[in-house]
């Protein structure tokens, strides 16, 4: 086994960093590893290790960040060491300075042994003793020494993978861990380190399956299963668990494993978690100790497969308005017949599909894949119908608590029928029942609340134009291409068609702001976002200038109390500010695509000049809301 001294050497430690930003740090620590020899290309490094840092901070507590990533930017696995007696402020779990910095590169292709050796550091490290005598040591030399005779006492014979015997299983609890982390270099073991040492502290015998970047190790055998009294899986990534069916599962992040090891077991010894059934059982949930209760799981299914359909689709309908804002109109004159394929692909297809597909995999979640025809149809209903992404996310959890009900009525079926139970009952009944319960129950209502909602808009139109500006505005975004957004969408081409073109400015306005105002957040504030958000919320910078609200749907379908407010605000006050300045359009469509067309026929009547601010101060109000509400990630 290749000791951790071979990938640290003095050319790679810093006993006084200079840093006192994570910023900082993060750029010390990458010069140190690249003038030591160890990387081929500094700026890919140091962006693979940012990109790991954008799906959580790599302070893990303690007074210790081990930043890592693997690229091919590193010519030779390696490790830098840097110490701040006065502390940085990392982003640490436990939100204290970090002082203990161990920076590893590993090459894309590392092999195990480098692996290991790097989890041997990261698990050594979880020792309060080690970690003081690394801030006492005066000298290089002396960290050398201090790291090689730790890992001669901690690791001195290799330890051995083996699951328990029948007579330790007999003679204490047995509980099962998997470990893991999008990386999977130090967090991982780190988890199964921390496990496995409160295990041992609490009379519990543990066998800790970790996926790291060299694969699977100590991988848990049927045999382990069959004898575990529970299992614990603290993954930030996917874990299949169809093998652990009928066993009390508990689940929770990597960092759950490594800073609440004894309430994990503890919940397993004290029967707190829940069985998991892989299939045909009413109550496929599970207990997470990572704060995120099933309500958001669900939802977070459908938004992640939502989410393509959304950018794909937004995208090449922002394309289309290239050609022109009504080129996809073959009774136009600005008619283009590739611009009319674009909006057909985007608008007439994925925007189509995108509410169904949310229903569908909320639906699956709760219920597995019997949920999934169902959700899907009952988000379809809602697309033809009145309720939009909102009836969408009622649809899809509709299907699957019911398909988890039939699941439950159907236990007993005779076994001479049980074939034709999956194939014909469960859609048969669950399309039947949920598509009923759209159609009689959801959709009416919302429809009824429209007419409504439509009459008092129009009774308001001559009254108050500030505040009619304001209203529309807001009402673009708070169901972001729904009902309510379809109201005063609607509001604003009747409007047109009697020759008042004011409201359709102020419409158009609250509908760019909310995916411009988000698009904004993500870039200025962006440890409020994950790496998934961040992502999504540069492609909302030209779905909002498209006018395509609906970019902002997964950011407030994933935290609709914080997300709904800022963009309703900031959207309210863009509408309202556009009809202060009296600024009108009569352009149905088209966002930002219209203002070059500025005393044409269809673009904007007034100051454009003034319209940009309006937007450029509704992005900022949604903006700052967002980066004040938002808790980091």
């Amino acid at each position: 086994m290749m000791r951790i001294t071979e990938l640290l050497k003095a050319e790679t430690i810093i006993l006084d960093l200079s840093a006192t930003t994570k910023p900082d740090v993060i750029d010390e620590l990458v010069s140190k590893m690249d003038e030591a020899g160890r990387l081929s290309n500094q700026a890919e490094y140091k962006q693979a290790i940012w990109d790991r840092e954008d799906q959580g901070s790599t302070g893990i507590g303690e007074t210790v960040a081990i930043p890592h990533a693997k690229s091919s930017a590193v010519k030779t696995p390696a490790i830098v060491f840097g110490r701040s007696q006065a502390g940085i402020d990392y982003e640490a779990l436990d939100q204290q300075p970090s002082h203990l910095f161990f920076m590893i590169a590993a090459t894309d292709g590392a092999n195990n042994e480098h692996l290991d050796t790097l989890a041997r550091l990261s698990t050594m490290l979880m020792s309060e003793e080690f970690r003081k005598q690394l801030m006492e040591a005066n000298t290089v030399e002396e960290i050398l020494t201090l790291i090689d005779d730790s890992e001669k006492e901690k690791y001195g014979e290799e330890p051995k993978e083996e699951a328990a015997t029948v007579g330790e299983v007999e003679a204490k609890p047995y509980i099962l861990a998997i470990t893991a982390c999008p990386t999977g270099i130090a967090h991982t073991y780190m988890a199964a380190d921390a496990l496995q040492e409160q295990a041992e502290k609490m009379g519990v015998h543990m066998k800790v399956e970790t996926r790291g970047s060299g694969g699977a190790k100590n991988v848990l055998t049927d045999e382990d299963i069959a004898q575990a009294d529970g299992i614990i899986i603290a993954a930030d990534t996917k874990v299949e668990k169809t093998r652990f069916d009928g066993k009390m599962l508990v689940e929770g992040g990597v960092t759950d494993g490594i800073r609440k090891p004894e309430e994990l077991i503890s919940t397993i010894q004290s029967g707190a978690g829940k069985t998991y059934v892989a299939e045909g059982d009413s109550d496929k949930q599970t207990e997470t100790s990572s704060g995120q209760n099933a309500f958001y799981k669900h939802l977070m299914n459908g938004v992640s497969h939502m989410l393509p359909f959304v950018i794909g689709g937004g995208i090449l309908i922002a394309i289309s308005f290239l050609f022109g804002v009504e080129s996809y109109d073959p009774d136009s004159e600005e008619f283009n017949r590739f611009a009319q394929a674009l909006h057909f692909i985007g608008d007439g297809n994925a925007f189509k599909l995108m509410i169904p597909v949310l229903a569908g995999f909320i639906a699956m979640s709760i219920a597995d894949r019997p949920g999934f025809a169902p959700g899907m149809v009952a988000g379809f209903m809602a697309t033809q119908g009145d309720s939009g992404f909102i009836g969408g996310i009622i649809a899809g959890f509709l299907a699957g608590y019911i398909m988890n009900v039939i699941k439950t009525r159907l236990q007993n079926f005779p076994a001479s029928l049980e074939g034709i139970k999956t194939i014909l009952l469960y859609p048969l009944l669950s399309i039947f029942i949920t598509g009923m319960i759209m159609f009689f129950v959801v959709e009416k209502p919302v429809g009824w609340f429209n007419t409504a909602l439509g009459g008092w808009l129009s009774g308001m139109g001559s009254t108050n134009a500030v505040i009619l500006g304001f209203v529309l505005g807001g009402m673009m975004a708070i169901d972001m291409g729904g009902p309510i957004n379809k109201a005063a969408y609607t509001f604003g081409l009747a409007m047109i068609a009697d020759g008042l073109f004011t409201p359709q400015a102020a419409i158009l306005a609250g509908g760019m702001v909310p995916p411009l105002g988000i698009a904004l957040a993500t870039t200025v504030f962006r440890n409020k976002f994950t790496k998934e958000e961040k992502d999504a919320g540069l492609t909302n910078f030209v779905m909002g200038a498209s006018f395509i609200t609906e970019g902002a749907i997964p950011f407030a379908a994933s935290d609709p109390a914080r997300v709904i407010p800022s963009v309703v605000a900031g959207s309210a006050v863009a509408g309202g500010l556009s009809m202060l300045f009296n600024i009108g359009t009569p352009a149905p469509h088209g966002g930002i695509f219209i203002l070059p067309t500025l005393e044409g026929n269809i673009g904007i009547i007034g100051n454009i000049s003034l319209y940009l601010l309006a937007l450029i101060i509704g992005m900022l109000v949604t903006a700052t809301l967002l980066g004040v509400l938002k808790k980091k990630v």
